[in-house]
């Protein structure tokens, strides 16, 4: 059933609200409770995602994301006016999500990992940062396509589990260096409200840098040889 763009906004919007909100709020108890540390906070933003894309993934593709939005509209899977309401969306929903963690959590609690902003390590140069983002981003945005937008991917047998399984390993590795951020919306919503901005554009260029080129590459290779191959299977009985 086709849904309305208000339902696809709104499932878009709760998607990214629950990432901001589950995410920042790891980072912030890893820094809070004793004990707790990166697998803590690799595993609430898997859960989350893995979570919202099994819940809303039929309603607006579960993008929460405008990495994944831009190689979805670069290749043709969205139109470019439901691009455009999908990033707004998820930007809103970064910036509300953030918002509800500085009003819920005392400033002291927050404060000393800067509302959950991702930060590039100080051991890492600008550029190594981006292509560290980049190359997270492909990863993810190479499982999205492969489970959720190619028609004979996995999507209705495990659902949002591979994308969650993506985003734990991504933080996993990279983390410690840039944040494993992988997502506009997900650096933009705490920059913004915390008003930390230190390479705030390392969380742009390399996520959709990394989105773009695991789109055209899953798009161009292996989605556009399923038509030949067919055609062919179809020939012999014509």
């Amino acid at each position: 059933m086709e849904r309305t763009t208000i339902q696809k906004l709104l499932a878009e919007f709760v998607g990214t609200f629950a990432l901001i909100f589950i995410g920042v709020g790891s980072i912030v108890a890893a820094n809070f409770a004793p004990g707790a540390g990166l697998v803590t906070v690799a595993i609430a933003h898997g859960l989350a995602i893995a979570t919202m894309v099994t819940a809303v993934g039929h309603v607006s593709g579960a993008h929460f994301n405008p990495a994944v939005t831009i190689g979805a509209w670069v290749t043709g899977k969205i139109k470019s006016a439901d691009a455009g309401l999908y990033i707004g969306t998820q930007l809103l929903g970064g910036i509300v999500g953030a918002l509800a963690i500085r009003a819920a959590i005392p400033r002291e609690a927050w404060l000393g990992v800067n509302l959950g902003t991702p930060l590039v390590s100080g051991s890492i140069r600008s550029g190594s940062a981006v292509l560290i983002e980049a190359i997270l981003t492909f990863f993810l945005v190479w499982v999205v396509f492969a489970t959720a937008i190619d028609e004979d991917g996995a999507f209705n047998k495990v659902a949002g589990l591979a994308i969650g399984f993506v985003i734990l390993m991504d933080i996993m590795m990279g983390g410690p260096f840039t944040g494993a951020a992988m997502n506009p919306a997900r650096s933009f919503g705490p920059a913004l409200v915390g008003g930390f901005w230190d390479g705030w554009w390392v969380y742009w260029v390399g996520p959709i840098a990394g989105g773009i080129i695991a789109a055209v590459l899953y798009d161009s290779i292996i989605l556009a040889r399923r038509e030949p191959a067919a055609a062919l299977e179809a020939a012999p009985g014509e």
